[in-house]
């Protein structure tokens, strides 16, 4: 959104409004920056990555994903077109065509991450060649802003995590190069005091020479929303770098050190995100879903930075950013239906027509972030993000974007697209099988069964990766354990694909229909989910789920048993919402080490001091 200039803010800063610590510079000075950011081939990753070789990437990319997209698109044909075409066979192939991409190409990167996991080092530098400059000893030369944006958090919870990520850093001897500043939205007067206050008892606490570090800047309005105001502090900030948090963020100082050793060797660079993983949890509900995110990421990241190159994903947070060129390149744009939601995608591709490069380092360690504890609170973000996105369908326009980056913000959309298909999908399934008195339901049955197994291949593809590794089995609790978690998490990601996918064709009508659910802050921390809570937040869910199940029965027993992973989710959306959210099974799960990450089993110093809570951090 283009900002008119700086809002009101209620600042405190050493007595100063947003004071830049000692040491810092105006944005930029000390790199090697030629007028043309495209000029620059020897300090970028493109120089070590030639545009020849990513174009063949891309093409080979394209070229799997079209050939197997007409295989099955061809496959489905027959099957529906067995006993001759009807509006029905029309539509179910138009859902199918629908999921098709995001399915296919996720197939595509689990193959090639995989192969590029088993390379080891190798893999990694024909991926992201400019990983190596993360590894020397160079100390920080470019100043960094450590932000963490709030609005209505639990401010003893979220300063706990800055703590931790300031002492990791003071503990590498490199602590003078970055500062500390809590940028607040929040609008409800009481959390607006405790924030005030526990940035005040933070910095007290500190020696006197760090105090200037740590700063806290509230807006009296939520104009641009996030991105609104990290770029209020970026118009003002005499830093080289940011390193953007959300309140559930954790990064170590050796992870940031890395990024920024990365940043200085190649000035070009304007985004690099790191690979952002599941901090230790303890509902149920989150172990399962990060265990499975996890090992998909892994293969499905490293493949997807091989192909993508300069054209890399920015998540909004856990990453670097060169202050200089975002805050003059990647205001969003103004949107008649108000501001842009899911700013994120959309500066990434704004950095890169300004001809930076944006990057992903596809490496875990060292960066974390909590995931939603229920169901219900997944939901809630799962459909904040789907608002997000579905904006970018007016910003096909937007001038001089990169191809790759049209790409970007199209296959952004059509994450969100897959749930209406396929809930469409199933809905017609009864009526395609009585129709056709049962003939051809097994041949179709038999075509989604392949489709959900390839669905599942960035996960597959990481769970083979720990499993063909004595040390990564050990890392993640042993073979028998982590296969344990495989199963516990293959069942549960079926069962919520059921009920996410219905709930969010549900929103996406409601949508359409004009109407829109508030932006509100993330649930982050374990909690009991009671069953009334959950009929009321589903029954629309579990509704649809009885009415196809009872259908698919009537219709085509066969064709219900084929499709039951996914009929099953939504007709037990509220016991498996109440159930995944009880205390005591997380605390079971815990104690059985059943999903556990490796931090969990041999936590670093950072995770432990989190985990002890907001007086452990200091």
């Amino acid at each position: 959104m283009t900002m008119s200039g700086p809002r009101r803010s209620v600042a405190r800063a050493a007595g100063s409004d947003e004071a830049a610590p000692d040491g810092a510079r105006p944005a930029g000075e000390g790199e090697a920056a030629p007028a043309d950011p495209r000029g620059a081939p020897l300090t970028t990753p493109a120089g070590l990555q030639a545009r020849a070789t990513l174009r063949r990437r891309r093409a080979l990319v394209l070229g799997l994903n079209l050939a197997a997209c007409a295989g099955l698109a061809a496959a489905a044909a027959r099957a529906l077109g067995a006993d001759g075409w009807d509006g029905l066979d029309v539509a179910l192939l138009a859902c199918f065509l629908t999921t098709l991409p995001w399915t296919v190409l996720g197939f595509w990167n689990a193959v090639i991450g995989f192969r590029l996991l088993r390379a080891g080092p190798a893999g990694l530098a024909a991926a992201a060649p400019f990983a190596a400059a993360g590894d020397g000893p160079e100390a920080p030369r470019l100043t960094t802003a450590v932000v963490m944006t709030l609005r209505n958090e639990d401010p003893g919870r979220a300063l706990a995590r800055l703590a931790t990520v300031r002492e990791s850093l003071e503990r590498t001897g490199h602590g003078a190069w970055f500062s500390y500043h809590v940028l607040s939205d929040t609008d409800d007067p009481a959390i607006a005091a405790a924030e005030d206050g526990a940035v005040a008892a933070w910095r007290a606490a500190l020696p006197a020479a760090a105090r200037g570090h740590v700063t806290y800047r509230r807006r009296a309005g939520n104009d641009g929303y996030k991105a609104g105001n990290l770029q209020e502090f970026c118009a003002r900030s005499g830093h080289d770098l940011m390193l953007p948090l959300d309140a559930d963020s954790l990064v170590t100082g050796a992870c940031a050190l890395r990024l920024v050793r990365i940043m200085q060797a190649h000035p070009r660079l304007g985004i690099l995100q790191s690979l952002a993983v599941g901090a230790p949890a303890a509902s149920a509900f989150a172990r399962l879903f990060q265990f499975g995110m996890r090992h998909g990421m892994r293969p499905y990241t490293l493949a997807a930075a091989w192909w993508g190159g300069d054209c890399g994903p920015f998540w909004g947070h856990n990453a670097l950013v060169r202050i200089a060129p975002y805050a003059q390149h990647c205001r969003l744009p103004d949107l008649p239906g108000g501001p842009i939601l899911s700013h994120d995608q959309v500066e990434a591709v704004l950095m890169r027509r300004a001809g930076y490069e944006v990057r992903v380092l596809p490496v875990e360690g060292g960066s974390y972030e909590d995931n939603p504890p229920t169901l219900l609170d997944h939901l809630r973000r799962d459909l904040r993000w789907c608002r997000g996105n579905l904006q970018y369908l007016r910003l096909p326009r937007l001038p001089g974007l990169l191809p790759m980056s049209r790409f970007q913000l199209a296959w952004a959309v059509l994450m969100f697209l897959n749930a209406p298909a396929l809930t469409l999908g199933l809905a017609l399934l009864p009526l395609r099988a009585a129709t056709a008195g049962g003939e051809g339901a097994p041949g179709a049955a038999g075509l989604y069964g392949l489709w959900l197994l390839l669905s599942l291949a960035p996960k597959l593809a990481g769970y083979a990766d720990v499993l063909a590794s004595r040390a990564a089995r050990a890392a993640n609790g042993g073979a028998a354990r982590f296969l344990a978690g495989i199963a516990a998490e293959t069942a549960f990601s079926f069962l919520l694909l059921g009920v996410s996918a219905v709930r969010l064709t549900a929103f996406l009508a409601v949508l359409a229909a004009g109407r829109g659910e508030v932006w509100t802050a993330q649930g982050r921390d374990a909690r009991g989910v009671a069953a009334g809570e959950a009929w009321r937040a589903l029954r629309g869910v579990v509704l649809f789920g009885a009415l196809l199940c009872g259908a698919l029965a009537l219709a085509s027993p066969a064709l219900l048993a084929a499709t039951l992973p996914l009929t099953l989710g939504a007709l037990l959306a509220v016991p498996f919402a109440v159930l995944t959210a009880l205390p005591g099974l997380g605390r079971a799960m815990a104690r059985a080490r059943l999903c556990a990450t490796p931090e969990e089993i041999a936590p670093p110093w950072e995770i432990a001091r989190v985990a002890a809570g907001p007086a452990g951090a200091g």
